[in-house]
């Protein structure tokens, strides 16, 4: 049986920009075994949300803009794994194990966890760190 492959921020950046080994890899996978987390969602939509704000010129406000709805339909496309009460609870047990694994990097773990999935990312070195975490790197 297939497991749930859980993209996170970095890999799913790659696969937007077309990376060679990464696109087909995970193109070969049904959109049932491959998803994102709301907080990739929430990195992806936060740096454009920046940019909006930031604006001086109509011209890049307009730039904003446009980058963020597509990129909001870029991750409507993919299945989006809630922080739930449950991943929340298993992200405070993980805290006080002090992995040297970010805030974002641990709620992405902890969700992943959570659903029984296996992580996607180039950061083995970090995801390797969290108990029971699968992980797995497509990009090489």
């Amino acid at each position: 049986m297939i497991g749930l492959y859980v993209l996170d921020t970095d890999v799913l950046t790659l696969y937007r920009r077309g990376h060679a080994l990464l696109v087909p890899r995970i193109d070969s996978h049904t959109a049932a075994e491959t998803a994102i987390t709301v907080v990739t969602v929430e990195e992806q939509l936060s740096g454009w949300y920046t940019l909006i704000r930031q604006a001086k010129t109509p011209k890049d406000a307009a730039h904003a803009y446009g980058r963020l709805a597509s990129t909001v339909r870029f991750l409507g496309r993919w299945q989006i794994l809630s922080l739930t009460e449950p991943a929340i609870a298993r992200f405070e047990n993980l805290k006080p194990l002090k992995l040297n694994v970010g805030g974002s990097d641990l709620r992405i773990a902890a969700i992943t966890l959570e659903h029984g999935g296996i992580l996607v990312s180039r950061n083995l070195r970090d995801f390797q760190r969290v108990p029971g975490l699968s992980v797995e790197d497509w990009s090489v």
